[in-house]
């Protein structure tokens, strides 16, 4: 989807500026900004991801929200907090698994291995 903008796309924009890094930059340097040329590679590859899978996340992560009957992160962490789903601990963490996966197929889909 490119309205209102036109192409190159925010992914399309993200791949040159990774194909570039990864292949012209990142051979011609040492050390330091070797290094930090592979943290800026993984930083687009993050965003990258948002950005296919943000829009989903978003409808699965509001659903898991309404299942506990709270508006967002901060409210349920406090509901947590306070014990309110104490007894029921082993439901809570299987509600919450979803969420904690899409939160690593964006960050570091490895480690869903």
């Amino acid at each position: 989807m490119t309205a209102p903008h036109d192409r190159p796309t925010a992914a399309e924009l993200l791949e040159a500026l990774r194909e570039w890094m990864e292949q012209d930059l990142f051979p011609g340097v040492e050390g330091r900004l070797q290094f930090h040329t592979r943290v800026a590679i993984n930083m687009v590859d993050i965003v990258a991801r948002e950005l296919e899978l943000g829009p989903d996340q978003v409808v699965r992560h509001d659903q898991v929200l309404a299942s506990f009957g709270m508006k967002d992160d901060a409210e349920l962490a406090a509901a947590i907090r306070a014990g309110t789903f104490d007894e029921e601990l082993p439901s809570v963490m299987t509600r919450l698994l979803p969420v904690v996966e899409d939160k690593l197929r964006v960050a570091n889909p490895r480690y869903l291995r």
